[in-house]
């Protein structure tokens, strides 16, 4: 057995926790055990050897964790917004005590590479941090009324019981998003995290335990159901959730939001994304490099926020081809745990046959494979070489979300108005980019006119957002937004209250009503 093998064995060790994982649900300290039927073997992206078992929950198993979450909610939101913070700061800190081991349970499970995984526990305990600061902010509104003696506010309340489905590339970070801020606001959740990375949400589950223990929250104030896509069906026709969160892609979403909407429920979607940086005649291009190599090969492009289209402008248009064809001949996949590495395996095989798939398509309509593509021979994982194609934004392999590393070089000419109008010509709206050093390039980017994507950079990357700023993103990205800022109204209904402390019965609009 390999060190990272023996390094993830002593983690489960430390956690009492085996291979086989035969619990599937887990009701904030306690856990439920599964069907035997339903064991499902999970293999590693890293050399495609299994890390254990586990075992699904069925529709039974989802109906009992919400009872106990609508049971934790009505003791949950009573307790003070300050006192709910000082929890979620203790789990931050768990967090903190456990980055290492988690971080190797996200590299073993969905491959990337240990820098980006440590990165996103990261993101979590940064979570933490924000939310405990939120726990004392959760403003409302006093609003001035028309009518004597009368005061009129705004306040706001929890929702009760988020949904949350999340997807194998952020597989820690997307739950904290919505459980750790939902929490604060005085809410619960229950979790369905991917079919592909449930170790992930069991270890998250297993550092949160002793925090809940010692403060006394609720059973069933943070929920987990490892299951299929029956669950997420479940939870999205269930009139007892009052949110889902939905990450993945647009076809995924669109049936959730259908779901949703047939029962007036609320949805908050992160779906696909196909974002671009601009490269105009103007940009630094030692500072370009950097961002579009690291945008289009960290998680090997399996990120909503991969940049998957180069727009560049002819002036520069073959100095950047020939500097992106050098530095991508250099990019050899290999290991995510070792040191140096920056491209680790795609998540299964099947993510390698769309791969190949996409790349055999975009030839087909006449894009040109500068460099990359294939499956590497000398790795026992799913490990393939990045590819650069030169393409028409018009392609339909360009139109759509490629979940991969294969980043598409598109020639722009004119002003850039031009390139903008590129960039715009998709159906996803996540995540954009320009470099430039000149003024009004850039301030003709983010205004109105320019980039209609959730996210809008200048001179740096479309990928690797901070928590501080909201996220998410326009047309087909779904239109939700979490993580920081204002996002946590999404996790609460607002209410308008007057009161009357005159003694007089004014109208408003001035009507007058004698009886």
């Amino acid at each position: 057995m390999s060190d990272y093998r023996s390094e993830i064995k002593n983690i489960f060790s430390k956690f009492n926790t085996q291979e086989e994982f035969e619990y599937t649900s887990c009701t904030g300290t306690n856990w439920a055990k599964g069907i035997p039927a339903s064991r499902r073997e999970i293999i590693s992206p890293v050399d495609n050897v299994p890390i254990g078992k586990i075992y699904l929950a069925d529709i039974k198993s989802y109906h009992q964790v919400v009872s106990k979450a609508e049971s934790a909610f009505k003791q949950w939101q009573l307790i003070p917004a300050p006192k709910r913070g000082e929890v979620i700061r203790q789990i931050g800190n768990a967090f903190r005590e456990n980055k290492e081991d988690l971080a190797k349970i996200i590299s073993l499970e969905a491959g990337k590479i240990l820098q980006e995984s440590l990165g996103e526990v990261q993101e979590v305990i940064d979570i933490c941090d924000f939310a405990a600061g939120l726990s004392r902010q959760l403003y409302g509104l006093t609003i001035q009324s028309e009518r004597s003696s009368h005061r009129m506010m705004e306040q706001w309340h929890p929702l009760g019981i988020v949904g949350i489905i999340s997807a194998f590339n952020f597989p820690v970070a997307v739950w904290s998003w919505n459980a750790i801020i939902g929490a604060v606001c005085g809410n619960v959740s229950i979790w369905k995290p991917s079919e592909k990375t449930p170790y992930t949400a069991i270890f998250a589950h297993k550092i949160i335990e002793k925090t809940l223990k010692l403060n006394n929250v609720p059973e069933g104030v943070f929920n987990l159901v490892i299951g299929d896509y029956t669950i997420g069906s479940e939870m999205s026709n269930d009139p007892k959730i009052a949110l889902v969160s939905a990450t993945g892609s647009t076809a995924m979403g669109k049936k959730v939001a259908q779901n949703v909407a047939a029962r007036l429920g609320k949805s908050l979607l992160e779906l696909s994304g196909n974002n671009a940086i601009i490269l105009t005649e103007h940009a630094n291009l030692d500072m370009a490099m950097r961002s579009v190599v690291f945008g289009a090969v960290g998680t090997c492009g399996q990120r909503c926020t991969s940049t998957r289209r180069l727009i560049v402008h002819e002036d520069i248009y073959d100095e950047v081809k020939t500097r992106l064809v050098e530095v991508y001949k250099r990019i050899k996949p290999n290991n995510p745990f070792l040191e140096g590495t920056i491209l680790g395996p795609l998540i299964d095989k099947e993510a390698v046959s769309m791969f190949n798939t996409n790349i055999l398509q975009s030839i087909q309509e006449g894009g040109r494979l500068l460099v990359g593509g294939g499956l590497s021979k000398e790795l026992p994982g799913n490990y393939v070489y990045a590819a650069i194609i030169e393409a028409h934004n018009s392609h339909e392999s360009v139109q759509n979300e490629t979940f991969a590393p294969i980043l598409y070089l598109l020639r722009y000419d004119g002003g850039i108005e031009n390139a903008i109008e590129i960039q715009n010509g998709v159906k996803q709206g996540l995540s954009s980019s320009i470099f430039t050093e000149n003024f009004k390039q850039a301030e003709l980017f983010i205004a109105s006119t320019g980039s209609d994507c959730g996210i809008a950079n200048v001179n740096l990357g479309t990928s690797g957002a901070e928590i501080g700023g909201a996220f998410g993103g326009e047309k087909e990205t779904g239109g939700g937004r979490e993580s920081g800022s204002d996002a946590w109204k999404n996790y609460m209904r607002r209410q308008t209250c007057t009161i009357n402390y005159g003694n007089e019965m004014p109208l408003a609009q001035g009507i007058t009503f004698e009886m």
